[in-house]
């Protein structure tokens, strides 16, 4: 499992011109899901998302967690994170899920933060989205449940 973690101050998404999320201070996350994740990437992830320390404590010091500044999530599937274009022009997506699996491993990620007292807004799974969000920072990470990065 994969994901870009950004830290915003405020982010949006649409789908056919209607919101179907908005947050204010927090994350935006866009999630990828392989074909081999199970339910330790997911459990995996979720920890650390909301328990890394990318917001400014009262030094200026990136020392809090979302957790600790009560941030918000806004969740994007994002299946290209899967995109392989090392040989050719045209990336090749056969690592990444199935939609069946895919998308039942993606509103679990939701649920698993939901049960954490975590606001959670998210994108329509499999839909065309448009994203609007002000990075903060800026800062983006990237992470893998794999840890190959």
């Amino acid at each position: 499992m994969r994901a870009v973690v950004q830290r915003i101050k405020n982010g949006s998404v649409y789908v056919d011109n209607k919101s179907t999320g908005t947050v204010s201070s927090g994350l935006l996350v866009y999630l990828g899901i392989a074909d081999s994740d199970q339910q330790e990437d997911l459990h995996y992830l979720v920890d650390k998302i909301v328990n890394l320390r990318i917001f400014a404590d009262n030094r200026g010091k990136m020392n809090l967690s979302l957790l600790d500044v009560d941030g918000e999530l806004l969740v994007v599937s994002q299946f290209t994170l899967y995109g392989d274009a090392r040989k050719g022009r045209r990336p090749s997506y056969s690592s990444a899920a199935d939609p069946s699996k895919a998308e039942t491993m993606y509103n679990q990620f939701i649920q698993e933060c939901k049960k954490l007292k975590i606001a959670v807004s998210s994108g329509v799974f499999g839909a065309m989205m448009d994203v609007s969000y002000t990075n903060c920072g800026p800062v983006t990470i990237l992470l893998d449940s794999k840890k190959l990065f």
